[in-house]
């Protein structure tokens, strides 16, 4: 990873220092391109120091070079107005290049959440378009979310 702090990113936004990890791919009709959730559980007060690390590095994380399934990539990230939802949320924006041969730029966005002891990260994806996962779906979930917290 070029830079470390964007590692710490890819790291909270991806559920890796969670002790349990649930994935969930959403398909929507007439959308080729798709989104998913991961839900990443953390032992107490766990969640709100890695959300801490996560705005942390979001703060100076503003693009990284890595390797993906195509090859090597750069990404560059922007950040965007959070939802009001959860104890906490960020959201951002990452955009990699395709080249001339493609329809255009990888485009996805990410809206990140922390509830109680869990940090839930919503990503939509699109190529040569900007995309968002719907917000009143980040609601629901996240209020769902948070019910399911309560004693």
């Amino acid at each position: 990873m070029s830079d470390p702090t964007c590692q710490t990113m890819l790291d909270i936004r991806n559920g890796k220092r969670a002790s349990t990890v649930v994935l969930q791919l959403f398909n929507w009709k007439g959308d080729i391109w798709g989104g998913g959730s991961t839900l990443a559980a953390y032992e107490d007060g766990k969640a709100q120091q890695a959300f801490a690390q996560l705005k942390q590095a979001l703060g100076s994380c503003r693009s990284y070079e890595g390797t993906g399934w195509v090859g090597k990539y750069k990404a560059t990230l922007t950040t965007e107005q959070a939802p009001g939802v959860g104890d906490e949320a960020v959201r951002f924006r990452e955009t990699v290049p395709m080249g001339p041969e493609q329809p255009g730029d990888r485009n996805e966005q990410f809206t990140v959440v922390r509830a109680g002891n869990t940090i839930v990260t919503f990503r939509k994806l699109n190529v040569g378009d900007s995309a968002s996962f719907p917000t009143d779906l980040v609601n629901r979930q996240v209020e769902r979310l948070q019910n399911a917290q309560r004693p």
